[in-house]
């Protein structure tokens, strides 16, 4: 099996201005922040990010990488929202596409199954299409022959159209060298949908060990990321902070406070980038070591 593993800076620049970008995990819950601080790093700008948002997308809007996000909400979790975020849209700095969570799956399913839209009841009746008028309704195909239903008569369907990526990152908790990859968490979100929307496959991980061992990290159930769903996997120590990444750490609460602390104020908020934001990944994790040491 090839070996797919690089460093984090090789990733990031795989991600070039004007791409549609996938970004993995669910509000302030394993996002791949590593590569998320490597992009506010580089000159990549016009992103239309995909995402059920957290601080990735408010750091990546803040910095003037954005141009759209397509998105069912953006959340930090334990704080509902993100200021980055809510001062953006307040100024109407980027554009919206305000999709409801269940259309927003079916478009990465769609995606992932290469076709142009999946059929859905969910939306109709609701603000969704009116926010979104490019997305149409179509009628039932089957009102007669052998797979009709009396009860799906004339029945109107929206149709999500494919929410096709560009490049997709998530983050789990261990991957190995070929590109296979476990989250431990309950719950894998829709890594896997993200990656399969997507032409270009990225994945960071806690640890990255040698193929054929993965078994040995844990139940090989929870080992849903196969490597034909990667293109490339970075090790990446901590990569998910502040955000949550059970079982290996919980969400930084009190970093996540400070952050959004310093974002409602312009001058606090570049002296947060200033300390946290402005060195490589290992200038941030000992930025936030010696934080922790202040508390």
């Amino acid at each position: 099996m090839a070996n797919k593993q690089r460093n984090l800076d090789e990733l990031a620049a795989e991600i070039e201005t004007g791409m549609t970008l996938g970004i993995g995990g669910w509000g302030s819950r394993r996002k791949p922040m590593a590569l998320v601080r490597a992009l506010l790093r580089s000159d990549v700008r016009d992103l239309t990010i995909v995402s059920y948002g957290g601080p990735d997308v408010g750091l990546l809007v803040e910095a003037g990488k954005v141009c759209r996000v397509i998105t069912p909400f953006v959340t930090l979790d334990s704080i509902a929202l993100d200021p980055l975020w809510r001062a953006a849209r307040q100024a109407g700095e980027v554009e919206l596409r305000e999709i409801d969570e269940g259309l927003f799956y079916l478009g990465l399913q769609a995606a992932a199954w290469r076709v142009p839209f999946l059929p859905a009841r969910g939306g109709l009746g609701s603000a969704v299409l009116d926010a979104n008028p490019e997305i149409v309704t179509i009628e039932n195909p089957y009102d007669a022959g052998p797979y009709a239903d009396p009860a799906d008569a004339g029945a109107r369907l929206v149709a999500m159209p494919a929410l096709r990526l560009d490049v997709a990152c998530i983050h789990v908790n261990v991957a190995d060298r070929a590109g296979n990859a476990m989250i431990l968490a309950p719950d894998p979100f829709f890594d896997d949908l993200f990656l399969g929307a997507a032409r270009r496959r990225l994945v960071t991980a806690e640890r990255v060990i040698e193929a054929g061992t993965l078994s040995e990290q844990g139940p090989i159930e929870r080992a849903t990321i196969h490597r034909l769903l990667t293109d490339v996997v970075a090790e990446t120590p901590g990569g998910a902070h502040f955000t949550a990444n059970q079982p290996d750490y919980p969400r930084d609460e009190a970093f996540q406070r400070s952050y959004v602390t310093a974002a409602k104020d312009p001058e606090a908020f570049s002296a947060f980038k200033d300390r946290f934001l402005s060195g490589d990944e290992g200038d941030y994790q000992r930025a936030v070591d010696e934080w922790r040491a202040e508390a």
